[in-house]
């Protein structure tokens, strides 16, 4: 596809610079704009002078689509491409051998990558403003979750150079450092000594305004044995500090929880005012959290994907084959949607209580997949059942999705 002109933009923090080129590559126009209202206005007023017009809008290629610029830019109707760094330096080698690179000759790639390869590359989804604010808040849940897990870590590594008990204590099934009982314990007892010295009626007062209401006695009884047991001990002044260290890392794990519960319960709500919800809440395993995950990453632009397999590889449960000479290989991607990747691990874990869904995982594993393998495999039937029913408008059907595993005998454990 020839297009008649085109238009690049290297993005910087506080300004952009701007190149336009026509159909045999010559410069058009170029010019640098800040990052704010007037500086959209020029960029508008240069496209316009162009010929930008409502009927044909000029095409804008980035490497990075982000900020208010663009997200103005996107209201315009037009297609905005954002092109791997890397495929933009590897463009940029194509003219050049010597390493030298400025800002205008960046802008200059990217709109002579539209004009001879606009084909190859995909534009930015045309979603919907709905499905892109359930985006911003299933993303920032997501990334709250993952911070609250590395903070987890890294508490449970201080603990364990100068506080066993406090590992011993929450050691329990259901029960992590990240729980309301162990935060609300940690914050009145941040080293054994402070531990050994609660007593019964601090430790049941601690628990109950973490929130728990059932075994309090049992639960205060049980910590307060184990604080008291004989443990290896860092010199005292060594062991306060790393005390005052514990507070810290317990109020920035405190503040991930509050977070993630707050944008989990958002995320939920914006997902059920969408239409899709309905459909990708048929699916096994496919709660409101969950559901608002998997519709963030492949939104409601029906011509996103030209097919089943485009959608799957985009998720990353297609194999990718590796073919040269006599070698042949076939391995599963690295290069995909992370975060669609972690949440088809959720869904299909929660999916597994599923009769046809475990027949399926069942299969597999008898096929000789090791666990990762099977639940990507059924990742990628449930990734082609997903892309059918928005299209079609219907709700997910297990029998059509594992026809073999409803016929199938139900297998019993051993």
């Amino acid at each position: 596809m020839k297009l008649t002109i085109t238009c690049g933009i290297d993005w910087a923090e506080d300004h952009h610079d701007v190149a336009l080129v026509d159909e045999t590559g010559k410069l058009v126009a170029k010019q640098r704009i800040k990052d704010d209202a007037d500086g959209f206005r020029q960029l508008l007023a240069l496209l316009a002078e162009a010929g930008d017009c409502a009927q044909a809008p000029i095409p804008v290629a980035v490497e990075t689509a982000r900020g208010l610029l663009f997200a103005c830019l996107r209201t315009t109707g037009r297609k905005v491409y954002s092109i791997n760094p890397m495929a933009v330096a590897r463009y940029r080698e194509r003219h050049r051998s010597a390493r030298a690179k400025s800002d205008h000759a960046d802008a200059m790639t990217l709109a002579d990558i539209l004009r001879t390869d606009a084909d190859v590359h995909r534009p930015l989804p045309a979603d919907s403003e709905l499905v892109r604010a359930n985006a911003v808040l299933a993303r920032a849940q997501q990334d709250t979750v993952w911070n609250r897990a590395q903070l987890n870590n890294q508490l449970r590594s201080h603990l364990k150079q100068y506080y066993p008990a406090a590992l011993a204590a929450f050691a329990v099934r259901g029960v992590g450092l990240d729980s309301r009982e162990t935060r609300a314990v940690l914050a009145v007892a941040p080293d054994p000594h402070t531990a050994a010295r609660l007593t019964r009626a601090q430790l049941r007062a601690a628990l109950r305004r973490s929130g728990r209401q059932r075994n309090i006695e049992v639960w205060a009884e049980r910590l307060r044995t184990i604080f008291t047991g004989d443990y290896l001990h860092q010199p005292p002044l060594i062991e306060q500090a790393m005390g005052r260290q514990t507070l810290a890392l317990v109020a920035q794990l405190d503040a991930a929880c509050r977070a993630a519960d707050d944008l989990a319960e958002a995320a939920a709500e914006a997902f059920a005012t969408h239409p899709d919800a309905e459909i990708l809440g048929s699916f096994p395993g496919i709660g409101p959290l969950t559901g608002a995950r998997v519709l963030a990453e492949i939104g409601d632009d029906r011509t996103r994907f030209a097919d089943a397999r485009a959608l799957k590889a985009y998720a990353g449960s297609a194999p990718v084959t590796i073919a040269s000479g006599k070698s042949h290989l076939v391995r599963h991607r690295r290069v995909k949607n992370q975060r669609l990747a972690a949440a088809g691990y959720v869904w299909i874990f929660g999916a597994l209580p599923s009769p046809q869904v475990k027949a399926e995982y069942d299969r597999r594993r008898d096929l000789g997949d090791r666990h990762t393998a099977a639940m990507r495999n059924v990742f990628n039937r449930f990734l082609g059942c997903l892309y059918h029913c928005p299209q079609t408008g219907q709700k997910f059907d297990p029998g059509k999705a594992f026809p073999a595993a409803s016929t199938a005998p139900v297998r019993l454990a051993a």
